[in-house]
């Protein structure tokens, strides 16, 4: 990046993009060539002993670079935007005020967005949270994701249809407010920090080859192993963390037929139209300057900050 004016706050980065297009390791060379460090925005990768199945870099591959946000919650925590926020939000100023550059690092769309703009966290209702699971428990979540579908197309194109605490969320918000759940995601061109974005992608072959070697390699590399030591820590009682790509695979084929062949194979499927989402979501925010990622992607990821910061 070019010089900053005296005094000046280093501008917070940001890598965003699908599942497997190689976000970490840009993250890791920016934040070496900036002399900044990585703040993780990957919703999955804020538990501790989810390591293989979230494909967290090992700290030999971290560079010396410094990681916030990794770590930091019991599987039988759930995880909450909101509470991701607050705790992002105070890291990067710190950072800031230090002279460091944040580089914010992940695939979690709401998670970005919820750092970068100001977007509302409504109240809870105890009791129609409570019928609204109980319904959930009842007629399982792809009936509620119809409803949601009816009452705020927005939100039910932005959230899995398996995904029932989502949903729950969102028609609760629907009901409590009487707005859309999708009218807090809205980006009304005022963010909050002088952030530059920038997107890494793939084309589709790729990146579904890339997906299937990663799952493999997952399998390979003790993913089973580590889902049974995390079913003994409360794997099945987190809300958040049962749900996880791989992990949610792996206790179903557990449970069941044991298949886990099987289970490789759904989880190759699902982080493939996780992907999807990911990139219906990210597409969407104009401020993102889209890089393919190849040999030279650091070097171009660095003259784009470079133009930015000389704007």
């Amino acid at each position: 990046m070019g010089p900053r004016p005296p005094g000046a706050a280093p501008p917070l980065v940001v890598v965003v993009g699908p599942t497997a297009s190689g976000k970490s390791g840009l993250g890791v060379a920016l934040a070496r060539a900036l002399g900044g460090e990585v703040i993780n925005a990957d919703a999955m990768a804020l538990y501790r002993g989810m390591d293989v199945g979230t494909a967290k870099l090992p700290a030999a591959e971290r560079a010396g670079v410094p990681h916030h946000l990794l770590d930091v919650l019991d599987v039988t925590e759930t995880a909450s935007v909101a509470a991701y926020q607050r705790v992002a939000r105070a890291t990067i100023e710190s950072l800031r005020a230090a002279g460091c550059t944040p580089v914010l690092v992940g695939g979690s769309g709401l998670y970005v967005q919820a750092v970068l703009d100001e977007l509302d966290f409504p109240g809870t209702d105890p009791a129609l949270r409570a019928e609204l699971e109980a319904e959930l428990a009842a007629v399982g979540p792809h009936a509620l994701h119809n409803r949601l579908t009816v009452v705020d197309p927005a939100a039910a194109a932005a959230v899995l249809p398996g995904n029932g605490r989502r949903i729950v969320r969102a028609l609760e918000v629907v009901m409590v407010t009487g707005r859309p759940f999708s009218a807090r995601l809205a980006v009304d061109g005022s963010p909050r920090y002088d952030a530059v974005l920038l997107g890494v992608d793939r084309p589709t072959p790729e990146l579904d080859a890339r997906v299937a070697r990663r799952v493999a390699l997952m399998f390979a590399a003790g993913l089973v192993d580590e889902t049974r030591s995390l079913l003994d820590r409360g794997l099945r009682e987190g809300r958040t963390a049962s749900r996880a790509l791989g992990y949610q695979q792996v206790v179903t084929a557990l449970d069941d037929t044991g298949d886990l062949s099987a289970a490789a194979a759904d989880t190759v499927r699902a982080t493939r139209r996780f992907i999807r989402r990911q990139r219906s979501w990210f597409r969407r925010d104009q401020r993102i300057t889209w890089l393919e990622a190849g040999p030279d992607l650091v070097d171009r990821a660095l003259d784009r900050l470079s133009v930015d910061s000389a704007r």
